[in-house]
């Protein structure tokens, strides 16, 4: 961990405070950040985008392990494989199939024009949708393996007992059994919400120059641009939003009881 993680994330905020390629200030490849006109609304479209996701990966992941919790068997065993599997393959697989699917001439716009429910492509890449899509398929176990952690745990019994009180099923819901698993919930959006912040690959298959990301100007600036001390900077900037929120959500739930994991 030393040698490959925290040395280099220590090399970067080094190099972010001692690379003087606008201005003699330690902070003044921070400044030349916040003053550009691009790279604070490029901030806000990362943050933005791994919001999205996170509340798409919640609203369709919550009755997915909800399923998973409440079956057995086979069942289960095939829920936990549509999730799992998928993990398995790169996600630089997975997000070139989903350009072969959303593409102008991709399998969906061809199903839809031949079926006739549309006379010209749909835009479904190349764009915020596009971006969200493929983030969601890439992210979605992690919002779904924290949440059956949580549900596993959560005894039928009180749901029971709530309707044998009189609550409806939405009632017993929302005062049982939604409180019960809030520790899933919330780990799991931090998680989803955290790892979406660094995206690269995803954003720049499906997206374009209007929907860059933060990770993706980053690998510009050290590229073609070569401007490294900005680069720094724009990383030491993503890194601390990724710190605040894990410590804001460190202050809600604790990762090792709401996973399950209990210290001895």
């Amino acid at each position: 961990m030393l040698v490959m993680f925290v040395l280099p994330l220590a090399w970067v905020l080094f190099r972010s405070i001692t690379s003087h390629d606008h201005g003699a200030a330690w902070y003044s490849n921070y400044l030349a950040f916040f003053r550009s006109s691009i790279y604070p609304q490029i901030l806000l479209r990362t943050a933005g985008t791994a919001l999205l996701v996170t509340a798409v990966c919640l609203i369709v992941g919550y009755p997915f392990a909800y399923l998973m919790s409440s079956s057995s068997g086979l069942v289960r065993g095939l829920l936990v494989a549509a999730v799992l599997l998928p993990m398995w393959s790169s996600v630089l697989v997975r997000t070139w199939g989903w350009t072969v699917l959303l593409q102008d001439t991709g399998v969906i716009n061809r199903i839809l024009i031949t079926l006739g429910l549309i006379e010209k492509p749909l835009h479904l890449m190349r764009n915020t949708l596009g971006v969200g899509i493929g983030m969601t398929q890439v992210l979605f176990p992690f919002m779904v393996l924290p949440l059956f952690a949580s549900m596993r745990r959560v005894d039928s019994d009180y749901v029971r007992a709530a309707a044998g009180l009189g609550a409806s099923p939405w009632r017993a819901f929302m005062r049982v059994y939604l409180p019960l698993t809030r520790g899933g919930v919330l780990i799991g959006s931090l998680l989803v919400f955290v790892i979406g912040l660094g995206f690269f690959i995803t954003p720049a298959l499906l997206g374009s120059p209007a929907n860059t990301m933060l990770s993706e100007q980053i690998v510009k600036l050290l590229g073609p641009a070569r401007d490294p001390g900005l680069a720094t900077a724009a990383a030491g900037i993503l890194l601390g939003v990724t710190v605040l929120a894990l410590v804001v959500g460190g202050r809600v739930v604790r990762l090792a009881e709401s996973l399950g994991i209990h210290r001895t």
